[in-house]
């Protein structure tokens, strides 16, 4: 009897920290509306992440030079830079740098939705050199490494030109909210692409 009172207890809490984080997000969707969120990051790099299950904010439409992510197993994320006309360039697990269609940037993670990094005005964050430093990249190999040689350590080096290591999704908000100089807010990419 015990068992079945833990299991309904435990769906009940999971149900009210969702509400919460729903409510919390809808909240910071409204001020930021109004321009009374955050804009520069100050100690803290993301305002808002991405999220798989909490849809219908306002998409940004990606530049070239942006960053973009999208979840794998809802655990980890995996980066890219937006090439325009709908590609991003990517760092395979393979460790071929390769120029993907959005659906392909998808295909075989569990995300369905591609998210761009932009500021607290829907603006995407993107960088003209980081769209250089991806197309020239591309079709070479990197001796890949989930924790050091890995998606978010390419994206970083489009961006700023500084190889160096980075271990994760949180360590890469951080470099890039200090690069831009502005909090990062995780929206959906509003993108057009050709079916494959």
């Amino acid at each position: 009897m015990p068992l079945p009172l833990l299991w309904i207890g435990g769906a009940a809490l999971g149900a009210l920290a969702m509400a919460d984080a729903r409510e919390s997000r809808r909240r910071l969707q409204y001020q930021r509306a109004r321009g009374l969120t955050a804009v520069d990051h100050g100690d803290k790099s993301v305002v808002l992440s991405p999220s798989t299950w909490q849809t219908g904010g306002k998409q940004s439409t990606p530049l070239p030079g942006a960053l973009m992510c999208c979840h794998v197993f809802g655990v980890i994320e995996h980066t890219g830079i937006y090439l325009g006309d709908g590609l991003i360039a990517e760092l395979h697990g393979s460790g071929l740098i390769r120029a993907v269609s959005a659906e392909r940037f998808l295909h075989g993670r569990t995300g369905s939705r591609i998210f761009v990094a932009a500021d607290a005005n829907h603006q995407a964050l993107a960088h003209e050199m980081a769209t250089e430093r991806a197309a020239m990249s591309l079709f070479q190999y990197r001796d890949y490494d989930l924790l050091e040689n890995n998606c978010h350590r390419f994206v970083w080096h489009c961006i700023s030109g500084d190889d160096r290591e980075i271990k994760g999704f949180g360590e890469l908000n951080q470099l890039v909210a200090s690069f831009y100089g502005k909090a990062i807010y995780w929206d959906e990419a509003r993108l057009s692409y050709p079916r494959e």
